[in-house]
């Protein structure tokens, strides 16, 4: 087996990098944190800070993944989490310690993304499980209460039971009302998330930057950027093909109910199923580099 090779990045280059990547999310964040100041709230850009619970501080922080060395960094890293500097002041992810931490968690993302990857996309589910979340609800008791709905409550039924549902992500099925439950084909569950999961899924594609915060600081903050920012374009049509009347956001609603909405839907979801594919797979290599670092490979199975 090969020796895994460890490239030495100088203070000023790291400094750099660290700086470059805090100064994109404080750019990408900008809006969510003025409008928090503010007490406002925005459908999409919220949900990534408050259902995944990661705020923009951790997301700011830097990150070079396994293989990468900080040069002359005790005085930044000595005390960081996931970290261990040496006598030169040299730090590096912790791999071992990493591993021996984490390994449950390494080999269920691992097990799910190479299973999400085996499968075709589903492509027509059409994002009916945001209609099945608020399926004959009195006033007063959906989520997004502060929305309206873009066709009413009797016509959001009504498109609800015109149609089939088949949601396999765990995630979204739980939160269907108890009148939408029984409508949905399958029966998704923590247990059965990896034999579920299937990668034309909005929300599997959204938590692919869920697992990359999750292994923080193991992933690279690079991949870890790119999977927040296709979790937000992916949210974004996740509510503009929901129910509610997203107008006001400045976005256009993707009707779904019409058979032009639906083929939006698909093009987007299809575009979103090759995307987050790749980032599947750029996560899955970090996991093989972690496994060939660290001291017994073998903890990282399942």
């Amino acid at each position: 087996m090969d020796v895994p090779t460890e490239t030495l990045l100088p203070r000023e280059q790291w400094l750099a990098r660290a700086q470059e990547h805090a100064d994109e999310v404080d750019r990408l964040t900008a809006g969510h944190r003025a409008r928090r100041r503010r007490g406002e709230r925005h459908p999409v850009e919220d949900f990534l800070f408050e259902y995944y619970a990661h705020r923009p501080g951790h997301l700011r922080r830097w990150h070079p993944g396994p293989g990468t060395a900080l040069a002359d960094a005790a005085d930044t890293h000595a005390d960081r989490t996931g970290y261990r500097v040496d006598a030169a002041g040299t730090a590096r992810l912790d791999v071992a310690g990493f591993v021996e931490r984490r390994g449950r968690t390494l080999a269920f993302v691992r097990n799910l993304l190479t299973a999400t990857l085996s499968r075709p996309g589903t492509h027509d589910c059409f994002g009916l499980h945001e209609w099945a979340m608020v399926y004959r609800l009195a006033p007063g008791e959906q989520r997004h209460e502060q929305l309206p709905l873009r066709l009413g409550q009797e016509s959001t039924d009504a498109v609800v039971e015109s149609h089939r549902i088949r949601c396999s992500h765990v995630d979204a099925y739980r939160f269907f009302t108890p009148d939408a439950v029984e409508r949905n084909a399958l029966r998704p569950t923590r247990e059965g998330q990896t034999a579920l999961e299937q990668p034309g899924c909005l929300h599997a594609g959204m938590d692919v930057y869920k697992w990359c915060f999750t292994l923080a600081p193991a992933i690279p903050s690079e991949l870890t950027l790119a999977a927040f920012e296709l979790a937000r374009e992916i949210r974004r049509l996740d509510m503009a093909a929901s129910p509610y009347d997203v107008s006001g956001f400045g976005i256009e609603p993707v009707a779904i109910e019409t058979p032009e909405g639906k083929a939006v839907y698909v093009e987007r979801q299809r575009g979103f199923t090759t995307a987050s594919n790749d980032l599947r797979r750029r996560l899955l290599a970090v996991l093989e580099d972690l496994a060939t670092r660290a001291p017994a490979p073998a903890t990282l199975e399942s």
